[in-house]
C-alpha cells in the first residue's frame, strides 16, 4: 500500500521532464547532408527534412526529439528556407537529429532525383533481376536482391 502512495511523487518528475520550459527554443533547423562523392548541404538552415528511415519514413522539424536512425533506399526531401523542395535518392545511410536542432544525413550513395534517367533505371533493374535468377550462391542472391530493392525504390521515386 505504501508504494501506491509513492507513485504520484515518483512519476511526477518524469512527467514534467518531457515538457520543455527552456526559453532558448530553436526555431531553426540546420542540415548537413553528404555522401562520399559530394556535399549537398553543410550546416544550412532549412525548414524541414523528410527521410526514409528503416522503420518508416519520418519528417524532421526544429525541436525534433534527438534521434539516430538508419536509412533505407528512398527519397530524402529537403524543404529549403524559401519553401522550395529538393529531392534526393539515397541508397542507404544514417540520419542523426541532435537536441540543438541540427541534422546530419550521411548517405552511402546519393543523387539528385532530377538527374536520374528512368530508362536507365529500368534497364539496370532488368539486369539485376536476371542476375538474381542466375545466381548460384546465397551471397550472389543476396547481392542481387539488394540491387533490385535499390532500383525498385529508385523507380518508385521517379
Amino acid at each position: 500500500m505504501y508504494f501506491i502512495r509513492l507513485i504520484p511523487r515518483v512519476c511526477r518528475p518524469s512527467i514534467t521532464r518531457g515538457i520543455s520550459t527552456s526559453s532558448n527554443l530553436c526555431a531553426e533547423l540546420y542540415l548537413t547532408f553528404a555522401c562520399p562523392r559530394s556535399v549537398f548541404y553543410s550546416n544550412v538552415e532549412v525548414k524541414q527534412v523528410d527521410v526514409p528511415g528503416s522503420s518508416g519514413a519520418f519528417g524532421i522539424l526544429p525541436e525534433h526529439v534527438p534521434t539516430i536512425a538508419t536509412l533505407r533506399p528512398g527519397v530524402v526531401g529537403v524543404t529549403e528556407k524559401d519553401g522550395g523542395v529538393k529531392k534526393y535518392f539515397v541508397s542507404s545511410g544514417t540520419v542523426t537529429v541532435n537536441a540543438d536542432s541540427t541534422v546530419q544525413v550521411l548517405a552511402e550513395e546519393c543523387f539528385p532525383l532530377k538527374e536520374i534517367d528512368a530508362q536507365l533505371v529500368r534497364d539496370n533493374l532488368a539486369k539485376a533481376q536476371s542476375q538474381l535468377s542466375l545466381a548460384s550462391t546465397e551471397e550472389k542472391k543476396v547481392e542481387a536482391q539488394i540491387t533490385i530493392e535499390a532500383y525498385e525504390s529508385m523507380l518508385a521515386a521517379l
